[in-house]
């Protein structure tokens, strides 16, 4: 597989540029070419080997974008060893989780991270996960500031180490099937899921999909403006654009640091031809007007992609006319970290196709779609809506998760036999195109990041005084999601804010700060089934206020309940706008 990312082109081009990390310093991009890339690669994957990582082993890689982390990723690749690449926002706790989960016997980190214009505590982050992981032998600790951080027994200098290490690396000749990589993602039930990709098809499928639907074409400079914590990262920062010899931009800052003209900026300065963002940040920009946008040369641009949550129409409007100048091609993605890579999207397809806004519209070569009824019957013909579900397997697909094979059957092959099924429901227009309408479960996106709600749940489960909670999202103008909680407190408590700050904070330093409800609710009880099952649907209805459209509430153990939660959503409103 590095094979196909690195020596091949090494062979060809070596001075090619391969990576130009945009640091979050503004204005200091550092070029990599691939003969350089190739270097770092080798000597991270012989340090490792020196310290007894080998096929089959996993590795933790808790790092900010960078060289040196797409080097690990690929190191690990290159020696046959998994990694699990963990945000570098999740806290110990979620690291922990990740960690044991899947058996890791090295991390690899910095010794701070750098955002934003502040710093990061990473190598302290990892300091508190690896407490409680046996499995962990050596912490690998690279240098992103000049700042010392404590050094134990198990920890070593990565930069120390790579100088020793020969910059010659024999592949490790790997089966297709073999796993490449690990990645968790949430679920509607609590524990996150390990999702198990492959060598050949995961690869295949990123490469191609990179081709075709952003056209890009030798030369082209590719900004995907995604963290190497998320498939994303994975798919169109490194591994897809690697494989295809491209020269693949790493972002390493926020959209709004220095100002909210950085991506402009960098677009103009680095010659960006493609530009793959989500929604959430175009949102956020588009507050801060056109002048930000319109103060650099876009010219180089060619296309631009959305992805991580369905686009709304005022966002890609922005996103089209005043970034793209209603010049370039917009592809709005749809795909998931069980999909490898893009699944719907506007492109490829006859020449100037019509694109209509906010769809991602067609299925790429050897998808599938289709979309089932209530009773798991296929719903044929157009302008009708249903669970999306693909009918047959595609290279790029998940192969289980790890660890836990059933629950990869149950969670994605069971509800509809014979189909894999999304999670979401879609709409297939007259014109037969596919527009995505949202999750059909207990999952929200917030800000493109996928969060079941009973994670969120279970993080405020462990509060003393807080026995009962129940989460949901609720529509928000930046983030696309907010999360909104429902909680039930002891009869005794008095503290209410007191209790609410704790909540938070459980919610940050056990999942991560994005997960952090925008809304603590207090209310007597919570409605539920006479089987004692929360009905989410009604919370969603009061929040949203759609109380004309409450739906049938007979199943309720008390309907009354219903009134109750309306009377303190009210004064929790009123309170807030006062």
């Amino acid at each position: 597989l590095t094979v196909n990312c690195l020596d091949r082109h090494v062979e060809k081009s070596p001075n090619r540029v391969a990576l130009i990390w945009e640091r979050d310093e503004p204005g200091t991009a550092v070029h990599v070419t691939y003969r350089e890339l190739l270097d770092l690669t080798c000597r991270l994957a012989n340090t490792l080997k020196k310290y007894g990582i080998q096929k089959g082993d996993k590795v933790a890689i808790y790092m900010s974008v960078s060289p040196l982390s797409v080097a690990a990723m690929l190191a690990c690749a290159r020696l046959g060893a998994v990694h699990t690449v963990v945000f570098a926002g999740f806290s110990a706790e979620s690291l922990a989780g990740r960690i044991t989960d899947s058996g890791c016997k090295a991390v690899i980190t910095y010794n701070q991270g750098v955002r934003g214009g502040r710093i990061v505590e990473l190598k302290t982050t990892v300091d508190e996960a690896v407490k409680n992981c046996p499995s962990v032998k050596h912490v690998f600790v690279a240098q992103r500031t000049d700042n010392k951080v404590q050094m134990g027994d198990r920890d070593i200098p990565l930069e120390e180490e790579m100088a020793k290490a020969s910059s010659v690396c024999a592949p490790e000749s790997m089966d297709s099937e073999d796993t490449l990589f690990m990645l968790y993602t949430s679920g509607s039930t609590g524990k996150p899921k390990g999702i198990v990709h492959s060598q050949a098809g995961y690869l295949l499928y990123a490469a191609v999909t990179h081709k075709y639907v952003f056209d890009y074409q030798q030369g082209d400079v590719f900004g995907c403006v995604a963290d190497i914590g998320w498939i994303t990262g994975h798919s169109y920062v490194v591994y897809g654009p690697l494989c295809n010899g491209a020269t693949s931009v790493l972002f390493e800052s926020t959209p709004v640091y220095p100002d909210p003209g950085r991506y402009w900026e960098v677009v103009q300065r680095l010659k960006i031809n493609q530009f793959y963002g989500a929604p959430t940040a175009i949102r956020l920009l588009l507050n801060y007007g056109e002048e930000w946008v319109k103060k650099y040369d876009r010219s180089s641009l060619k296309t631009l992609g959305s992805v991580g949550e369905p686009i709304n129409n005022e966002a890609w409007q922005w996103f089209y006319h005043v970034v793209g100048e209603g010049r370039c091609t917009l592809v709005d993605t749809w795909w998931q970290t069980e999909t490898g890579g893009i699944c719907i999207a506007p492109r490829p397809s006859e020449e100037k196709a019509e694109i209509v806004p906010a769809m991602a519209m067609r299925p790429f070569f050897g998808i599938v779609p289709v979309l089932m009824d209530e009773n798991g019957k296929v719903i044929e013909g157009n302008d009708v809506s249903g669970a999306l579900c693909i009918a047959q397997p595609w290279p790029g697909m998940a192969r289980t998760i790890y660890g836990d094979h059933q629950r990869f059957v149950d969670a994605y092959f069971k509800t509809y036999p014979g189909y894999y099924f999304t999670g979401d429901g879609a709409y297939r227009t007259k014109k037969g195109y596919y527009q995505i309408t949202g999750r059909m479960d207990d999952v929200i996106n917030i800000s493109g990041h996928r969060l079941g709600t009973a994670e969120i749940e279970d993080a405020m489960a462990d509060h003393p005084e807080v026995p009962e909670t129940a989460v949901i999202g609720y529509p928000h103008k930046i983030k696309g999601e907010g999360a909104f909680a429902f909680i039930v407190l002891k009869e005794q408590t008095a503290h209410i804010d007191r209790v609410k700050e704790e909540l938070k904070t459980i919610v940050a330093s056990k999942i991560a700060k994005y997960a952090v409800p925008d809304h603590i609710l207090v209310v007597k009880r919570l409605p539920k089934t006479r089987s004692g099952k929360i009905m989410r649907r009604l919370l969603r209805k009061v929040v949203t206020e759609q109380l004309r459209d409450m739906g049938d509430v007979t199943t309720l153990d008390d309907p009354s309940v219903v009134k109750e939660i309306l009377e303190a959503y009210q004064k929790y409103k009123e309170k807030g706008s006062s």
